[in-house]
């Protein structure tokens, strides 16, 4: 028990008690707390058996009423995973991940199902696309759980979204099916870094939401996290100039102070789905 306490406090920068009862379950929760940023992976394969195996496990997931609408795509295609790499420049380390899967919310099959059994579908809103966005991230963050105890390491990418139209069309996804993220997979190459996170009075709330300082504790958090892992880089200089600090909260301030994915809703509805 006392490591977790040790690894709760390198991550989040506070000591928690230990609970009363914690029998069973440590080494999972141990993994959980030691999760690793890994983008550097060894030249060993990840087989097709291995991968299969961790979407079963994926797929066992909790799902929003039993509707089931998270899937996966492997792409196995050296010539497509090519092609998808090459719309992503600045991350060079994603061509080079044995395994590359897309995370899918995948609300067609709901629809299919309908027409089949002849029923009406009045569902036709924002919330159809919500479950069906929410269930392909619990899948994805499944199947991180699940590979990370089987040794292998991850990096979720998001920017998959940021060409979602041409990604779909590559992937012949039909409407209704869209990407939630792609996910870079393989044995590592190093043990990564722990990424510091924001601590837990910041974003763990009782009762009501709560946010009671948060300044301080997100200034604090910037502090600590600069001491840890300072960034290499300042984003848009040009744009915003040189910090004396920079932290965390500029980094992600400059972020998304540009227009980022803009489009995204636009792919959404020329899939099919009404926002409304």
């Amino acid at each position: 028990m006392q490591d977790l306490l040790d690894l709760i406090e390198k991550r989040f920068g506070e000591r928690l008690e230990a609970p009363q009862d914690i029998a069973k379950g440590v080494e999972t929760i141990r993994g959980l707390l030691d999760h690793r940023v890994i983008r550097r992976f060894s030249d060993k394969p990840v087989d097709m058996a291995m991968l299969r195996l961790l979407c079963a496990a994926a797929l066992s997931s909790p799902t929003k009423s039993d509707l089931q609408q998270g899937d996966v795509l492997i792409v196995a295609d050296a010539e497509k995973r090519a092609k998808i790499a090459g719309l992503l420049p600045d991350q060079p380390w994603m061509a080079k991940a044995p395994a590359l899967l897309l995370f899918l919310g995948n609300n067609r099959r709901q629809r299919q199902i309908a027409e089949w059994r002849a029923k009406p579908w009045p569902n036709d809103h924002l919330d159809s696309f919500f479950n069906a966005a929410v269930d392909g991230a619990i899948v994805m963050t499944t199947f991180v759980v699940a590979a990370e105890a089987a040794g292998l390491g991850c990096c979720p990418i998001s920017t998959i979204r940021n060409h979602a139209r041409t990604v779909s069309d590559l992937c012949g996804l039909p409407a209704y099916v869209f990407p939630v993220a792609g996910l870079g997979v393989g044995w590592p190459a190093d043990p990564g870094y722990m990424s510091a996170r924001l601590p837990m009075a910041a974003r763990v709330h009782v009762d009501r939401f709560d946010e009671t300082a948060i300044r301080d504790k997100v200034d604090a958090y910037d502090r600590r996290r600069d001491g840890i892992f300072p960034y290499r880089q300042q984003r848009d200089e040009a744009r915003f100039g040189r910090a004396e600090f920079y932290g965390w909260s500029e980094d992600k301030a400059r972020q998304y102070a540009t227009p980022d994915r803009a489009d995204f809703g636009a792919y959404v509805r020329g899939q099919g789905f009404r926002l409304d």
